[in-house]
């Protein structure tokens, strides 16, 4: 397989300083499926710390799978994930989250029967102690003072865009080493899409470092530093948002396949006419999409 295409520069990354720092999450040779559904192949990637890493491609191209499997969630069937030093590769979820991992996704990720105030205190009670409640409360109210107006509220009677809020507000405050996002502003209206963006803004400027996937590229590609597109589940770009300009739909749509090393690309040879997004040649189904995974 042609290697996937690198950045302005020439190679992967950036380079400098940065270009050195031991990555925050790494993933080599990654391969995962569900079942006999082969979903991720040999995907290669790196989170740097204090960074933004967008993870874009057409529907059913494996992005979620990436979150999975990332987040303990699905297993790997080869190739190997580090984690802030430590080879999780295999580890069950809640001890890659202990180590400083979150992952929010286009669900509610809220107790709909609590209120917003009980749904924060269970998750600062639980890792700052008794103790360290009252502060952690204050600094979440001051950073979305709608949460604070609404802290008797049940959280299932929030609105779509108040939850992510609410949720967002557990990863600012507990300041996590990465936070996964998949799709969060998935079904929200721009407006509430707007608040969500500057949340993570806010995340990643306090030093949580993002892997986000996202609907709206463009929304993400002015967050992230860096950008990996994966097509039918490979790798096809790993570079910076720079050196992706001009080509990222031919990328994601499988139009093209860039030579490694090279600013360049030439067509993909054997796909034939493409169908929808998300889909392969016309006349077959989804392509690099298991159960589940109908979104990425």
């Amino acid at each position: 397989m042609v290697g996937p295409t690198s950045g302005a520069d020439g190679a992967s990354g950036t380079t400098g300083p940065s270009a050195v720092t031991d990555p925050l999450l790494e993933l080599e040779g990654v391969c995962a499926a569900y079942g006999p559904y082969e979903a991720l192949f040999d995907v290669s990637l790196r989170v740097r710390p204090g960074r933004a890493l967008a993870l874009v491609g057409a529907n059913g191209a494996g992005k979620s799978t990436v979150a999975r499997v990332v987040s303990g969630l699905v297993p790997t069937t080869r190739g190997t994930i580090c984690f802030d030093g430590h080879d999780v590769t295999g580890r069950p979820a809640f001890e890659i989250a202990r180590l400083g991992l979150s992952q929010l996704t286009e669900g509610r990720s809220v107790f709909s029967s609590l209120s917003v105030e009980e749904n924060l205190t269970l998750s600062f009670r639980r890792a700052l102690g008794r103790r360290g409640v009252p502060g952690a409360l204050a600094l979440a109210y001051e950073a979305f003072p709608l949460l604070g107006e609404r802290r008797g509220q049940s959280a299932g009677t929030l609105s779509g865009g108040e939850q992510r809020m609410l949720a967002l507000a557990r990863v600012l405050v507990l300041r996590q080493k990465l936070l996964v996002v998949d799709e969060l502003s998935f079904g929200l209206a721009p407006v509430v899409v707007d608040e969500v963006y500057e949340a993570l803004q806010r995340v990643l400027t306090a030093g949580t470092s993002l892997l986000l996937i996202e609907q709206h590229v463009d929304r993400a590609l002015v967050l992230a530093d860096d950008v990996v597109v994966l097509s039918k589940g490979h790798v096809v770009y790993d570079g910076s948002v720079a050196g992706v300009e001009g080509r990222l739909g031919d990328l994601v749509l499988g139009r093209v396949e860039a030579v490694d090393g090279a600013a360049g690309h030439r067509p993909v040879q054997g796909h034939g006419e493409l169908g929808p997004v998300g889909q392969g040649p016309v006349g077959q189904g989804p392509v690099g999409q298991g159960p589940g995974d109908s979104s990425a």
